[in-house]
C-alpha cells in the first residue's frame, strides 16, 4: 500500500508520496509514485499512484507511450496534447480503467483482485489548476473549494490535521507542513507506508513543477519537524482538561 495527498490552493499545487511497495512483510520495495509531464511553462501534469505495482505501472507507460514520439497522438490519446485538464483527467481514467479491467481478467483465475486510484493534478497555460481522483473504473471527483486535497492509498491517518488546517488560502509553505505531517502520522500508524519521499510544489500560473525534492530516511528537517509535532501534541493534551 502506499499513501498520497494533493493539496489545491489559490498560490499552487502541493503533492507528497511515499515510496514503499509490499507484498508481504519479507517482499518490501521502494518505486516511485509520483510521475511528472511536463514542458515548461506550457503545460504540467502530475500523477500520483496508489494500489497493484502492476496496474499503476501499465497504466503509467501507456500514458508516457501514448506521447513519446507517437506519429499518431491526438488530443483524445495524449495528455500532453489534450486541451484542457478535464480531458486530461478522461484520457488518464480510460486508461486506468482499461488496465484494471485487463489485469482483472488475468487474476480472476487465481481469485486475486488487482486495482489502483491515482491523482491527477496539473494545468495548462491559460488555464485553471485542477485536480482530479481517478478511480479504478476511470470515474473520477474533483477537488473543490469546499474539499482543496484529495488522498489515496492509506489515508485516514493522516486526514484529521489536514480537515483542521488546511484551506485554499493556505500558503504554499503552510501547505507543505500540513502534507508532511499529514505523512508523518501515517507513517507512524502503518508499516505499509515507508520511506523515502517525494514532493513536489507547481505555483499557480507557473505550468512547471517548481521546488521538489526527495526525502530520505533520516532526514535532519524531517526528523525535527516530526519530533516538535509530537511534543506539541503531547503538551496540547497535556493542557486540556476534563
Amino acid at each position: 500500500m502506499t499513501y498520497c495527498v494533493g493539496l489545491l490552493l489559490k498560490a499552487g499545487m502541493v503533492l507528497l508520496s511515499d515510496t514503499r511497495t509490499n507484498a508481504g512483510v519479507d517482499n518490501i520495495a521502494t518505486y516511485r509514485k509520483m510521475f511528472v509531464f511536463e514542458e515548461p511553462g506550457e503545460r504540467v501534469i502530475t500523477i500520483l499512484a496508489a494500489g497493484s505495482l502492476s496496474v499503476t505501472q501499465t497504466t503509467i507507460a501507456r500514458l508516457q507511450e501514448a506521447c513519446s514520439d507517437n506519429p499518431d497522438a491526438d488530443a483524445t490519446t495524449c495528455i500532453m496534447k489534450a486541451p484542457t485538464m478535464l480531458q486530461v483527467a478522461e484520457i488518464v481514467g480510460r486508461t486506468l480503467s482499461q488496465v484494471t479491467g485487463e489485469v482483472a481478467d488475468k487474476l480472476t483465475r487465481m481469485k486475486q483482485a488487482a486495482n489502483a486510484s491515482l491523482i491527477v493534478a496539473g494545468q495548462r497555460r491559460g488555464g485553471g489548476m485542477r485536480m482530479f481522483l481517478i478511480y479504478p473504473e476511470g470515474n473520477f471527483i474533483e477537488a473543490t473549494e469546499d474539499t482543496p486535497f484529495l488522498q489515496i492509498g492509506e489515508h485516514k491517518y493522516g486526514k484529521p490535521i489536514l480537515d483542521r488546517v488546511v484551506t485554499p488560502d493556505t500558503s504554499l509553505a503552510e501547505a507543505q507542513k500540513a502534507v508532511l505531517l499529514s505523512m508523518d502520522s501515517t507513517l507512524r500508524s502503518n508499516l505499509s507506508v515507508g520511506m523515502p519521499l517525494d514532493l513536489a510544489v507547481i505555483e499557480e500560473g507557473a505550468c512547471r513543477v517548481g521546488p521538489s525534492r526527495r526525502i530520505e530516511a533520516g532526514d535532519p528537517d524531517f526528523a525535527a519537524m516530526s519530533e516538535a509535532w509530537s511534543n506539541a501534541l503531547r503538551a496540547a493534551f497535556r493542557n486540556i482538561g476534563i
